[in-house]
């Protein structure tokens, strides 16, 4: 596996993981406050990951420009 394999790969999974978190979200999965607060938290955290990501893939390929 490569890196922009590996990159696609990690992408994937935790657009997945953040689509199935909405998804309950949505469905009323939470039910109290504190499970609301943490199942934002998990997507806020999910949305984090990728935008590193993203920005790391963006870094590399300017670097391999250059």
């Amino acid at each position: 596996m490569n890196e922009d394999q590996a990159f696609k790969y990690l992408l994937s999974d935790l657009r997945e993981k953040e689509k199935t978190l909405l998804e309950s979200l949505g469905g009323g999965a939470a039910n109290d406050y504190p499970a609301y607060r943490e199942m934002c938290g998990q997507i806020r955290g999910l949305l984090y990951a990728q935008t590193l990501i993203v920005d790391l893939v963006r870094k590399l390929e300017r670097y391999e420009d250059d």
